[in-house]
């Protein structure tokens, strides 16, 4: 969750602000009908790209006020986007691809690269250890540390080879995709991310549920179902509400909010944790080869964050020092990951539950935790859910019908773009209540969509742009990388649903 997670998207500060478009970024995805219908009805067409922390924009004006907010790429978070007539593809403000300001310290970017990776997932990683034991757990943690920090920085050595060719600016993972393998790489770059993005939502439904199921205990629920899917179902009706709203500024408050929620658990888990120690008889390092996917999934899916990478790195003031920076936090995460992995896992033993919260006292402090996580992630739900709605939308707007039919027509038009989003919405909570586990959903996530983003399409840009000029290690290396990306991703996603 990253608050990706529950990869929940984490909000950041306000670091990344509003710049002016770049002439030469591609612009792939608005039709001329688009920006026309978008100019003349006042419909705002702002694609947000990046990662988990707040993007501004600008306020909207003139038209019918009916604003859409449209992804190109990025891992969805914690935006805070204002209508503005237009569109664009800015990653921090709208009209084109806009450019990160150069005004964050290098203090204040490691701050945005803990807060970028760090979610909710983090909660289910005590499990994980039990499933595969504690130094599996450890090892697929540091070793996916690893990757990915290399991989982040594949990405940032492809932006600065774009650009030292006078090719263009890369501000997104999108604009890369783009320059290395054309519409297909930023489709590519697109439909992954619309899934991961997707399936953070549903796992955000899925933690509220299973929290307030378990202050609920013994509540009555509705016929034929348990207290975790009635209280997924009674939230949807909500959760539609909130998907109608356009703007959401008013919806930033409740990230940041999720995010001190989700510290607030980890330090309470950590005390009970400790006071919960008894005698190890039931810890295991290792539990067998078939759980290493598993581990390994659950991983992936509590680093992604790498549609956040290039945008960070364009927010310092000195981007020379944006690998030392990064390495600095993903090292801190890691400590922060393995330490609460092994600490819950020890407390509990064979007792540990899929988040770790449910294995916390019933106790006022423990309730006012969990309650202040739901309530988080409830109003970081319809933030993380703008840009599945808007590629939806898009669609349906570039059709001809649509452009013949509805457009003409504001409240049929109004209509029926809320019944999709309430369509997206419910199709969310059926997938929620049907998942059999919190864990077994993050290591799925992370196990298919993750693996691609963060080793396949690296691997696959650099080796693309360099061209003739990549060596025969360079090749290898990144070869070797694609590969084992492609292999994990199958086989890890087979184990995973085998095993759920």
């Amino acid at each position: 969750m990253s608050a990706r997670d529950l990869r929940s998207p984490s909000a950041t500060t306000p670091l990344l602000q509003a710049a002016e478009p770049h002439p030469s970024a591609p612009h792939p995805t608005l039709s001329p009908v688009d920006a026309r219908d978008s100019s003349r009805q006042g419909q705002a067409h702002i694609a947000v790209h990046g990662g988990r922390g707040p993007v501004h924009g600008h306020e909207q004006e003139g038209g019918d006020g009916e604003g859409e907010a449209r992804v190109c790429d990025g891992h969805w978070g914690d935006a805070q986007v204002h209508h503005h007539d237009g569109d664009g593809d800015g990653r921090a403000g709208v009209q084109g691809h806009g450019e990160v300001a150069h005004v964050g310290s290098a203090r204040r970017a490691l701050g945005n690269v803990v807060i970028s990776i760090v979610g909710a997932g983090v909660l289910g990683l005590p499990f994980t250890f039990r499933q595969a034991g504690w130094l599996v757990g450890s090892c697929a943690i540091a070793g996916s540390a690893s990757l990915s920090y290399y991989c982040m920085m594949l990405l940032v050595r492809c932006r600065r080879l774009v650009a030292e060719r006078g090719h263009g600016s890369i501000n997104t993972y999108g604009d890369l995709g783009y320059h290395a393998c054309g519409q297909v790489g930023q489709r590519a770059v697109d439909v992954l991310v619309l899934v991961s993005q997707g399936g953070c939502c549903v796992a955000y439904l899925i933690f509220v549920g299973e929290n307030l199921a378990s202050i609920l205990a013994g509540w009555p629920s509705l016929p034929g179902t348990s207290v975790r899917t009635t209280v997924i179902l009674l939230l949807s009706p909500l959760q539609v509400l909130l998907a109608w709203v356009r703007s959401l500024t008013g919806l930033a408050p409740f990230s940041i909010f999720a995010d001190v929620a989700n510290l607030l658990a980890m330090a309470v888990v950590i005390r009970d944790d400790v006071s919960s120690f008894t005698r190890p008889t039931a810890v295991h390092a290792w539990t067998g080869l078939a759980s290493v996917p598993f581990a390994l999934g659950v991983a992936c899916y509590c680093y992604e964050g790498f549609a956040m990478t290039l945008p960070l790195e364009a927010s310092m003031k000195d981007r020379r020092k944006f690998p030392l920076v990064l390495g600095a936090g993903m090292f801190c995460i890691t400590l922060l990951y393995i330490a609460f992995g092994v600490v819950g896992y020890v407390a509990f033993q064979d007792g540990t539950q899929e988040i770790i919260t449910l294995n916390l006292p019933r106790d006022l402090s423990t309730d006012i935790v969990k309650l202040g996580l739901c309530v988080g992630l409830f109003f970081t739900f319809p933030v993380m859910m703008h840009p599945v709605h808007e590629i939806f939308e898009r669609r349906i707007m570039l059709t001809l019908a649509f452009q013949r039919h509805v457009q003409p027509y504001p409240r049929l038009r109004r209509f029926l773009l809320r019944a999709v989003r309430a369509l997206i919405v419910l199709a969310a909570a059926m997938v929620a209540v049907q998942v059999p586990g919190f864990a077994t959903f993050i290591a799925f996530v992370g196990s298919s969509v993750c693996a691609l983003l963060a080793f396949v399409l690296p691997a696959t840009f650099h080796l693309q742009i360099l061209g003739t000029e990549a060596s025969w290690g360079t090749i290898l290396s990144n070869s070797a990388l694609i590969a084992f990306g492609l292999a994990f991703a199958a086989y890890g996603t087979y184990s995973t649903v085998w095993r759920g």
